[in-house]
């Protein structure tokens, strides 16, 4: 009987797991998938479901409209053919990610390297103060990021959000972690056979720690690809800002293809995670995060 109990009670366990499951995973899913299905509706059908949202004469009980009436492919023809103006913010806006990005990796490898096998002295203090940067809300550093730019008169440039965001403490502390788990050995073996501290780190810690290096790419890539307070503090010129800032006008100007924008956005951080995720696992492995 007691075994009967023990068995009834794991079964009901199981399935109440699968369910919590099931119904976080909908709602997690559920804006991205109302997105999906939106961008197949034509403009004219947008306009008339969505016209209280779009601050229009409507009715706002239609507002929530999941299936086309009709599939279309009207938005992606506008968005992607017929104006340049949503590719060329998608283009620069990509482009600088990347240069985010692999300035996080250069700034992270060397300091992640120099605190994880150099006696770096203070080594302790300056990584919990790493730390401690990295809890502090992007916020916080806006107005002396602004500051410092200005007297360097970089605002309204591209590095004015290339550098801030390339030296942010997060990159340093994930290579920390992930360099103080390679062995000391392999480096003296590396040295023994004549390698400085360059091929050290494209002989030995680059190819061993590769998946924190992506890791760490992918998620400063990703960090960039949602930036919004940083373009609007440190931009004057509203045609620089890049696709994240961008949308919100699209929202307020043209409605009708904020769907079809909303998937243009997703596009890179989707595809990289669908080509790395196995790379990213491991990183966050090695990095020791639970």
């Amino acid at each position: 009987m007691k075994r009967k109990n023990s068995m009834n009670s794991k079964c009901l366990s199981q399935t109440l797991s699968v369910v919590i499951f099931l119904v976080f995973g909908a709602l997690v899913m559920f804006p991205a998938a109302y997105t999906l299905c939106g961008s197949f509706m034509s403009p004219d059908e947008i306009s008339h479901y969505y016209a209280a949202a779009m601050g229009r004469n409507g009715n706002a009980e239609t507002a929530f409209h999941l299936i086309p009436d009709v599939f279309s492919l009207e938005g992606y023809y506008m968005v992607f053919l017929r104006s340049t103006e949503y590719l060329m913010k998608f283009w620069r806006s990509l482009f600088l990610c990347l240069a985010i990005s692999a300035g996080q990796i250069l700034v992270s490898v060397l300091g992640g390297f120099a605190l994880a096998k150099y006696p770096v002295p203070f080594r302790k203090g300056m990584y919990f103060l790493l730390m401690a940067l990295m809890m502090m809300p992007v916020q916080v550093t806006l107005v002396p990021n602004y500051i410092i730019l200005d007297q360097l008169k970089l605002l309204d440039t591209w590095l004015a959000l290339i550098l801030p965001m390339a030296f942010l403490p997060f990159g340093t502390v994930f290579l920390t972690q992930i360099f103080k788990g390679i062995p000391n050995e392999l480096l003296d073996a590396a040295r023994l056979d004549g390698a400085g501290t360059l091929k050290l780190l494209l002989w030995v810690m680059a190819p061993v720690g590769k998946g924190g290096l992506i890791s760490v790419f992918i998620l400063s890539f990703v960090d960039a690809w949602n930036m919004v307070e940083q373009p609007i503090t440190f931009l004057k010129d509203i045609l620089r800002y890049p696709l994240s800032v961008f949308l919100a006008s699209v929202n307020q100007v043209n409605f009708e293809l904020s769907f079809v924008c909303g998937v243009l956005a997703a596009l890179p951080t989707l595809l990289l995670f669908f080509f790395f995720h196995e790379e990213l696992a491991q990183g966050i492995e090695l990095s020791g995060v639970r």
